[in-house]
């Protein structure tokens, strides 16, 4: 009887610590991506991207593999080095996210937009776009 007492006492015990858990995990999903966009760090940034995504800068938009979205980052970086980024606005479901948030680098400000999507293990970058601000 006492085993069973434990058991029922238990469970609800272990329900909160999976759930407290799973919202950490995805609460926290931008944090790295936001450090790395405030370092200007595409190398680090691309490791979060999904194999193929799309990607927007400055109006110029196309599907892009990895690669192709990490140099295409880069080379924005190189002419607009960040000072800082701030995460504005999250939203989303449980495998699907979207954050709004405002860059200064280079003496300009800019809004990213970053849609993340969880895929097998982890949440991927489906889609970037970083446009002026008007």
């Amino acid at each position: 009887m006492k085993q069973i007492v434990k058991t029922v006492l238990l469970i609800p015990t272990l329900l909160l610590c999976l759930n407290a858990g799973a919202q950490n995990q995805s609460y926290d999903v931008f944090v790295p991506i936001s450090k790395y966009i405030s370092q200007g760090n595409a190398e680090n940034l691309s490791a979060w991207f999904a194999d193929n995504l799309e990607i927007t800068v400055l109006s110029r938009s196309s599907n892009a593999s990895k690669n192709q979205a990490k140099q295409i980052l880069k080379s924005f970086f190189v002419d607009h080095t960040p000072r800082s980024f701030e995460i504005t606005h999250t939203a989303g479901k449980d495998n699907m996210k979207y954050a709004l948030g405002t860059l200064i680098a280079g003496g300009e400000r800019f809004v990213i937009t970053i849609f993340v999507n969880y895929d097998s293990d982890s949440y991927k970058i489906q889609q970037l776009k970083i446009d002026r601000e008007i």
